[in-house]
């Protein structure tokens, strides 16, 4: 693999209003529809060898909307799962956890649907996606979620999981992750489409 390009995918309600959007299969917004045909963009510059995308709905429809409409549905994207809370705004949280940053202090059980995940099991999550991207020739393509993507560039530099909060990404942005003298490098990051 000689480059891996990220997208995040176009806004929706809840990361507009700052919902915690894991396993709950939200829609785009028609901003969000917007956002993920501006990425069509960048896409239609490169060719690429193999095109991951999240089950959920919002990453599907940004990769079909940004012109990757023969890709392949890896479980592995799914965004973080909130547990407890999924749904819930960070100021909801903070309200009877003062304080609360997901990267220190991670989530709390929810039900049967969302029982919850450590920022550890992202990582391995985004280890096993990593490890087939390298195993391709070209480029990779791969639309998922925030959090995901940000392990995911932690995990690509050889940073903990937890290193994740160091890279904010935006709704409806790509992001390339290379090599420099064979070594991992970001070589864009959160950049929006023009």
């Amino acid at each position: 693999m000689n480059e891996m390009l990220l997208l995040r995918h176009g806004e929706t309600e809840w990361s507009r209003t700052g919902r915690h959007t894991g396993l709950t299969d939200v829609p785009l917004t028609s901003a969000g529809e917007e956002q993920a045909r501006a990425l069509a963009s960048v896409v239609k510059a490169c060719t690429f060898d193999l095109v991951l995308v999240s089950p959920a709905q919002r990453a599907r429809r940004t990769a079909e909307l940004a012109g990757l409409a023969d890709y392949e549905v890896d479980p592995h994207l799914w965004e973080f799962d909130y547990g407890g809370y999924e749904g819930v705004t960070t100021p909801e949280i903070r309200k009877s956890h003062p304080g609360w940053y997901l990267w220190r202090d991670g989530v709390i059980p929810g039900d049967a649907q969302h029982p919850g995940e450590s920022v550890e099991q992202v990582g391995a999550r985004a280890d096993r996606v990593i490890a087939r991207a390298r195993q391709t020739e070209g480029r990779v393509a791969l639309v998922a979620h925030g959090h995901i993507l940000r392990v995911l560039a932690a995990r690509w530099l050889g940073l903990p999981p937890q290193d994740g909060r160091l890279f904010k990404l935006d709704t409806g942005t790509y992001s390339r992750l290379g090599f420099e003298h064979a070594e991992p490098v970001v070589t864009t990051w959160n950049a929006p489409a023009t």
